[in-house]
């Protein structure tokens, strides 16, 4: 996934200022613990970062954005 597709995603279940909240201040189990913005500058695949936020958030996530 193009890290312009994981932000479209992202602000669009989100929306655009809470996506950014998310990708700053959230950690994540699924990635060991880190924010989106530390994974993604770490180079971690957006997919495997994005697969993290639909498990985490399962019931706000739509499933065309699975």
């Amino acid at each position: 996934m193009r890290l312009t597709d994981f932000w479209d995603r992202l602000e669009q279940t989100f929306g655009s200022a809470y996506a950014r909240s998310i990708a700053a201040d959230y950690t994540f189990t699924d990635l060991s613990g880190r924010t989106i913005n530390q994974s993604i500058a770490q180079g971690v695949d957006t997919a495997t970062i994005w697969r993290a936020v639909v498990a985490a958030y399962p019931d706000r996530v739509p499933a065309r954005l699975r």
